[in-house]
């Protein structure tokens, strides 16, 4: 049985949701992915307590829109998941589990061209800034995630827009930009790190 599997029969990915700030109004517990939480007689979800896994939030249902990464911890305001992000979102809408992050094993491949072309270079730690380790580029125009997940950020110093990039979505494969998420508009992603389980 992989860690994964293992993680599922125990129950290890848990999230607790509350319609406002502070941990206060209606609340209610997930262990499995939640497309849209006006389905559970929810207007939005305001602070957020991740008990175990690493989790993606998104500000629009069917996980649509900007993407915010949940690890283990309290989120009391909106200003806890998305920190130094120049988006804000005040509240979220969807989330989903992150069942491929394993921060010990994790590897990740950036090309210089669109469709996986060009100079590439592999990384398995984190970097504040990709051009302080080498990258000549603030942008990266396709990804590979060989294993893990990882989140890109805008700008460096794990600022900005975040991205998530998973193994066990598309393959690992990003092939153009867009395919990082709905919210993408560009391929600038000058800082990135694994994620932690």
């Amino acid at each position: 049985m992989n860690q994964r599997e293992q993680m599922e029969q125990r129950g290890q990915w848990r999230i607790t949701v509350w319609e406002e700030e502070n941990f206060q109004g209606k609340r209610c517990e997930f262990m499995l992915e939640c497309p849209n939480i006006l389905d559970r007689d929810f207007q939005k979800i305001r602070s957020i307590k991740v008990d175990n896994g690493p989790w993606v939030g998104y500000e629009y249902p069917e996980y649509q829109g900007q993407q915010f990464i949940l690890e283990k911890g309290d989120y009391p305001c909106y200003q806890a998941w998305s920190g130094n992000s120049s988006y804000r979102t005040e509240h979220l809408l969807s989330f989903r589990p992150i069942k491929c992050a394993n921060h010990s094993d994790s590897k990740i491949t950036l090309y210089e061209c669109e469709d996986m072309m060009g100079r590439k270079f592999e990384m398995c730690d984190d970097y504040p800034s990709l051009q302080g380790m080498g990258w000549c580029s603030k942008e990266v125009p396709s990804i590979k995630v060989n294993s893990g997940a990882w989140v890109g950020y805008q700008f460096p110093g794990y600022r900005g827009y975040q991205y998530i990039f998973e193994r066990d979505r598309r393959q690992g494969e990003y092939r153009k930009y867009y395919e990082y998420g709905t919210q993408a508009h560009s391929n600038q992603i000058q800082s990135i790190r694994r994620i932690q389980h």
